[in-house]
């Protein structure tokens, strides 16, 4: 039954059960009924009217009791204004929804005239409530059930349910809603249900929505490919022609599964999203692309591509048309060859865009649109009024400008321009400019060609700084070589000097000075040979947890109470191959940094970790190869390093501290140690959050032989030097016997410069052994065969005029096969090892030395270390 019949029923069919109504005439007769009892007392007169009166007032008394209990009980009611309100009564009675009441027990209290005409229900007598209405109606009842409950709970609820025609008509639509009547007392109890009749407008819904079915049917299945992509670039619809042509599942389409650039080969899904236009604008333009099939092959397409923005300039989601321009080629040739000419003209690894004389940006390719993406998209004007130079910094503006303006002009040969990008982060590029013909030039007077050169510059910049490195470090190894020699000399002589006064001697303590000073500067150039990786390292294999554990008493004490210590340790660490005293040095040489750093004090924290390979390619560090490293990770909360300067800090001399407080070498010595062990270092820092080294060393394979040192004299590393300070605290063991530095044989001296080769002999035959000198290689060969070779032991150093060490060991070996030999050189081991034969066995001492040191090497050597 519709709205419309329902307002046939007369509104004097509503019922309300349960009503009472007053009346105007009662109270007046009652009035007068006492006022005439009252004149008929006074005309009695007092003594006859009394006990007429005191009966009138025990009836009124009970009267007044008896409408007391009942108004208590309910049974009576006052009547207010708010009571019965005809106007709000008639509306509700004459309703095009229908309106009945309930109470708890589902009794009905009032029903309005539609309700009795939805229900059908004969008059007033004949109302029933909801569920009993439709009861036995399969369909209706779980809907009626938990409007039932919600009623009982005193929700709010709706449910619409289909229900049979009365008397054989067709089908209905219903809408029920229920809700509490009041929100306190009885009528918090009761229950006003609404019922509608919404079957046109469900008819209507059907209708729009078989239409809209129609629609989309007609649009899947047309005979051109249209898809929909929102500025996330995200795929939102695509019809089923389209799909077809892809090869694309249409489930993946909406639910975030496709993107724009899964659809469009190359670079196109950038020129498609770099579309922009004026707020509030409607844009349409057209695009000649290449669509990427599934299996990879590409189609050329022609986009018809509609965008519609927002009042900020926002796009809104596209209307792209696809046309399918591989059926068309071969049927035109001059449509074949506008395919292969947009499909160069997209796909050239060469951005670029046709300009007017202000620079103003006409067309463009999809190489220039993802190289300048995100100019395009911080721009909300309509691309034809964006100029190039906006995309170009300040500073490089003016040079390109004026190499359009040349082009612009007709001039030919423009120079090309090298720019940095505007924009955040340092990115580059290099720009053709071209003329065109003059008489296209009024709206496009030149064609900008532009490559990007970001990546070229940072490598570029980094072979550079490893040149620059290397070379300083050449400098710093041959300065270093050089000192050392003269350091020996130094260091020999003050040990005569210190043998030949007592301590008691005036002049013992400047001797003493001198000696300190002398190691002291020893200590400056092992520095230097660090940074220019010449120093001797004696590699062993290394659990980097235990060698970090050894020294956190030794971080503790250097940092200080301010900064708070944390050692975490990576689980089953992996071997490294490394010299523990240079490790040692450098986590030292880092954790002094950081102290220095965090004035007022922080947190310092060591980490280690093992990195696969896999995790070294995604962390893609540059001029790491992929391989499984362990790494250690130092990370503090100081002040952090100055982005213009965190390129220099591994030079050597480089410092930001005051003079006096620091060689600016620490850096540079961890830089050379990790590379001479085969490792690699990184920073990050932030300004005002810390800095953050990592330090990558490769794996030790234990499987792979484990090749036998050659005999040295090896320094005590730092820990071990901690351990020895420590226990000075403790009470003094007894003196252990003085070592024995006297020896007898004929040692071969063989030193190119002169003094130092004399302080060395003069030293060595005080202590009891023969000395023989030589200057050179060819010399040392003529004292040995002048003497048979019968000598017990060579000592060489190893850079030398006419012939130098290496050369010396293999002629040695060749005439006299067991001679023992020493090698002294202020370079490292490793800078001529390289260079000799294998199994040429040899001892090492690294200069500068102590004639302590030098007469331990040949004593060692001499029972039986190198042969």
């Amino acid at each position: 039954m519709s709205s419309e019949d329902t307002g046939a029923r007369d509104p004097a069919f509503a019922v309300e059960r349960g009503e009472r109504r007053g009346s105007i005439v009662l109270v007046v007769l009652v009035a007068a009924a006492l006022i005439a009892a009252a004149i008929g007392f006074v005309l009695l007169g007092r003594s006859r009217a009394e006990p007429y009166i005191l009966v009138l007032l025990a009836v009124l008394g009970m009267v007044g009791a008896f409408a007391l209990f009942a108004a208590a009980a309910g049974l009576v009611r006052l009547a207010g204004p708010a009571s019965d309100n005809s106007l709000a009564r008639r509306v509700v009675d004459g309703g095009f929804d229908g309106i009945v009441v309930t109470d708890p027990g589902g009794r009905v209290l009032y029903a309005n005239a539609t309700y009795l005409a939805l229900v059908d229900a004969a008059d007033e007598h004949d109302v029933r409530p909801i569920e009993r209405v439709f009861i036995g109606d399969p369909d209706v009842s779980e809907a009626i059930y938990r409007l039932l409950k919600a009623a009982r709970e005193g929700r709010r609820l709706q449910e619409e349910v289909r229900v049979p025609g009365l008397r054989g008509a067709q089908a209905r639509w219903l809408r029920l809603r229920v809700r509490p009547l009041g929100a306190s007392g009885r009528d918090a109890r009761s229950t006003t249900w609404t019922v509608a009749d919404v079957t046109r407008e469900r008819e209507r819904q059907e209708n729009l929505f078989q239409e809209l079915q129609y629609a989309v049917d007609y649009l899947d299945h047309a005979p051109a490919g249209f898809f929909s992509v929102d500025q996330g670039g995200n795929v939102i619809y695509l019809n089923a022609t389209l799909a077809e042509w892809l090869g694309h599942d249409l489930a993946e389409v909406g639910s975030g599964g496709l993107k724009l650039s899964d659809i469009v080969s190359g670079h196109g899904a950038a020129l498609i999203l770099s579309f922009a236009g004026a707020p509030g604008a409607v844009k349409t333009d057209t695009f000649d692309l290449d669509l990427k099939m599934r299996g990879g092959k590409t189609l050329p397409v022609r986009l018809n591509h509609k965008v519609a923005f927002a009042a900020d300039g926002s796009p809104g989601a596209s209307r792209t048309l696809v046309l399918n321009r591989g059926q068309e080629s071969g049927a035109d040739p001059q449509r074949t060859a506008e395919v292969r000419f947009m499909r160069f003209f997209h796909n050239t690894p060469m951005a670029i865009a046709t300009v007017d004389k202000a620079g103003r940006i006409g067309r463009t390719n999809a190489l220039f649109a993802r190289l300048f993406a995100a100019g395009f998209r911080a721009e909300s004007g309509a691309k034809d009024s964006r100029s190039i130079l906006a995309f170009v910094a300040e500073r490089d503006r003016a040079a390109f400008e004026q190499a359009i303006a040349r082009a612009a002009r007709g001039e030919g040969d423009v120079a090309p321009v090298d720019a940095q990008l505007a924009g955040a982060g340092e990115r580059f590029a290099r720009f053709y400019v071209a003329t065109v013909n003059e008489h296209e030039r009024d709206l496009e007077a030149a064609i900008v060609y532009a490559l990007d050169t970001t990546e070229q510059r940072a490598l570029q910049n980094q072979v550079n700084q490893a040149q620059k490195m290397d070379s300083v470090g050449q400098l710093a190894g041959g300065i270093a070589h050089d000192f050392n020699n003269v350091l020996s000399a130094i260091m020999m002589a003050t040990d005569f000097l210190l043998n030949a006064h007592k301590p008691t001697d005036p002049s013992f303590q400047d001797i003493m000075q001198i000696k300190q000073n002398t190691n002291r500067a020893a200590s400056l150039v092992r520095q230097l040979l660090a940074f220019s990786r010449r120093q001797t390292l004696r590699p062993e294999v290394l659990d980097l947890g235990e060698s970090l554990s050894d020294l956190t008493m030794l971080l503790r004490r250097l940092i200080g109470e301010k900064v708070a210590l944390d050692l975490v340790h990576g689980r089953d660490l992996w071997p490294v191959k490394a010299d523990v005293s240079q490790f040692e040095q450098v986590i030292v040489n880092l954790a002094v940094n950081a102290r220095d750093a965090m004035v007022d004090g922080g947190r310092l924290t060591v980490r280690t970790a093992n990195i696969t390979a896999a995790e070294g390619v995604r962390l893609a560090n540059k001029g790491m190869p992929a391989a499984d490293y362990v790494l250690i990770e130092v990370s503090d909360t100081g002040l952090g390093i100055a982005p213009e300067i965190i390129d220099k800090i591994f030079e050597p001399f480089f410092s930001t501290k005051e003079v006096g407080k620091g060689t600016g070498l620490g850096l540079s010595t961890v830089y050379g140690i990790v590379k001479q062990t085969g490792g690699f270092i990184y920073v990050n820092s932030e300004p005002g959050r810390g800095s953050n080294f990592r330090i990558f060393l490769p794996r030790h394979d234990p499987g792979v032989a484990e090749a036998a040192a050659p005999a040295a004299v090896l320094g005590p590393s730092i820990a071990g030097i901690e351990r020895a300070q420590s226990a000075q605290t403790s009470p003094p063991a007894p003196a252990p016997a003085s070592a024995d530095h006297t020896g007898e044989g004929t040692i071969l001296l063989v030193e190119d410069e002169e003094g130092l080769r004399g302080l060395n002999a003069r030293g060595l035959m005080s202590r009891g052994y023969t000395v023989l000198e030589a200057g050179n290689g060819v010399e040392a060969l003529e004292v040995l065969e002048a003497h048979d070779g019968t000598v017990d032991l060579v000592v060489s150093d190893v850079v030398m005029p006419e012939m130098d060490g290496p050369t010396l060991l293999k002629e040695l070996r060749q005439r006299w096969p067991g001679i023992r030999i020493i090698f002294v050189s202020g370079y490292a081991e490793d800078a001529f090892e390289k260079n000799l034969p294998e199994g040429r066995q040899f001892a090492f001492l690294a200069k500068p030395f102590t004639l302590k040191q030098l007469v331990g090497a040949i004593k060692e050597t001499m029972a039986g270390g190198a042969a």
